[in-house]
């Protein structure tokens, strides 16, 4: 029996050389990775694309989203539309910024830079300055003898250094003007007081104190009185415009009173404040005092407080017409003495400010109340003791200074040195 040969059983793969399985399972990597591309250049595009459709009809729905091809169209179809996109402005993230500093001025080396002034801190007001007025009285003969500008000028300032902020200076006095008066000429046939004065004294006085924020306050000196001195007296007494009886309020001068009862003495009194208002537009006040009365003593024991309180409300209200921002202002006793024995019921008269005269000692205790609830004190050199309580009274608004002995400068030297010591 002839012998036969066995065939040999397996794959072979025993006798294929290592580095051949090496290539060909580094090609079949190859190919894998590279499907998608390799087979695609061989088919066409039409053909190409519906590929995936077909092979998803075979395989399960959650299997095709791990075979990478099978989704190709979608990823290509979302490229194309975010191609398409317009492009976002990136926000960009926000920095922490530190604080930022005003920029340093560039400074020009040609030009020197304006520094800010440094002002020294005010000095608080002392207790004396903190009274609304501290004003002083001078009388119409204060600018006689043709006192110059320079006097006058200089002597607003003197008053200022010394504290005093308000001038209450006389500008009519025993019915006489110190200014030149229309009213008077045409009334009495002479323009003004006899006094010889610079015509525009008190032009000079108001314009140089409101440099300094000071008032002026015309002092309508004496009032509705007159002595044997006024160049109006005769003429008073031939008219018939003097009340019967000598006023002897203040010992020494025999004082006669205007009757302003009668219609042309109250017409004339009006005018000549109408005038004066108009005159000096700038003025800050008009000033009338205790001589705005008629005393009990008189004669006759006649009942004048109705008479005198028509005549004083008509003067304000043509005083106000005529000039709406001056004040007309009142230095009387206090309301019951002034109404007791002088006819002044002041407190029905419409003023817009009362200051209390108390020039005697014995009474300052029951004045006080009286300047307490007013518009404050007019006092005399008398009544220095009596300074520095007023002074420290925060319920004394105001405080005039009434120069008994006529020496307005001493009496302000005074003042400054008395008040300089209340701390």
């Amino acid at each position: 029996m002839p012998h036969q040969k066995k065939k040999p059983s397996g794959c072979g793969c025993a006798s294929i050389p290592f580095s051949v399985i090496l290539l060909f399972l580094g090609g079949g990597y190859v190919l894998f990775t590279q499907r998608e591309h390799l087979i695609t250049r061989f088919i066409p595009e039409d053909v190409r694309e519906n590929i995936p459709g077909e092979i998803s009809r075979f395989i399960p729905e959650d299997l095709q989203q791990k075979i990478p091809f099978l989704n190709a169209s979608d990823s290509a179809d979302a490229e194309e539309v975010s191609q398409n996109l317009p492009e976002a402005t990136p926000t960009p993230e926000p920095t922490p910024q530190s604080p930022r500093l005003p920029a340093a001025p560039i400074s020009n080396p040609s030009t020197p830079v304006p520094t800010a002034e440094i002002k020294p801190p005010a000095t608080p007001q002392s207790l004396w300055e903190q009274k609304a007025i501290r004003g002083i009285y001078f009388s119409r003969y204060q600018i006689t003898n043709n006192a110059t500008e320079e006097t006058i000028r200089a002597r607003v300032r003197y008053y200022r250094d010394r504290g005093i902020n308000t001038l209450i200076h006389g500008v009519w006095g025993n019915a006489c003007t110190m200014y030149k008066s229309q009213v008077m000429q045409t009334k009495f046939g002479y323009e003004s007081c006899p006094n010889e004065f610079q015509d525009k004294w008190l032009d000079w006085l108001i314009d140089e104190a409101h440099k300094h924020d000071m008032e002026v306050h015309a002092y309508f000196e004496k009032g509705i009185k007159i002595d044997e001195n006024s160049p109006a007296f005769d003429l008073a007494i031939q008219r018939g415009w003097i009340v019967p009886g000598v006023d002897r309020t203040h010992p020494g001068v025999d004082h006669y009173v205007l009757n302003v009862g009668i219609p042309e003495v109250a017409e004339f009194f009006t005018n000549i404040l109408v005038e004066f208002v108009t005159k000096y537009p700038t003025i800050d006040a008009v000033q009338w005092d205790d001589y705005l009365g008629y005393h009990a003593e008189l004669p006759g024991q006649v009942d004048r407080t109705l008479e005198l309180t028509s005549f004083v409300q008509k003067a304000i209200s043509a005083t106000k017409a005529a000039n709406p921002s001056v004040s007309f202002d009142i230095c009387h006793h206090n309301p019951y003495w002034s109404k007791r024995y002088f006819a002044a019921d002041w407190e029905n008269w419409g003023v817009d400010r009362v200051f209390i005269q108390v020039y005697a000692e014995e009474n300052f205790a029951e004045e006080l109340p009286y300047v307490e609830a007013y518009d404050g004190i007019s006092i005399t050199e008398r009544q220095f003791n009596r300074l520095e309580e007023l002074v420290r009274n925060p319920k004394v608004d105001n405080i005039l200074l009434f120069p008994l002995s006529g020496e307005p400068e001493k009496m302000a030297d005074e003042v400054k040195r008395l008040t300089g010591k209340i701390q």
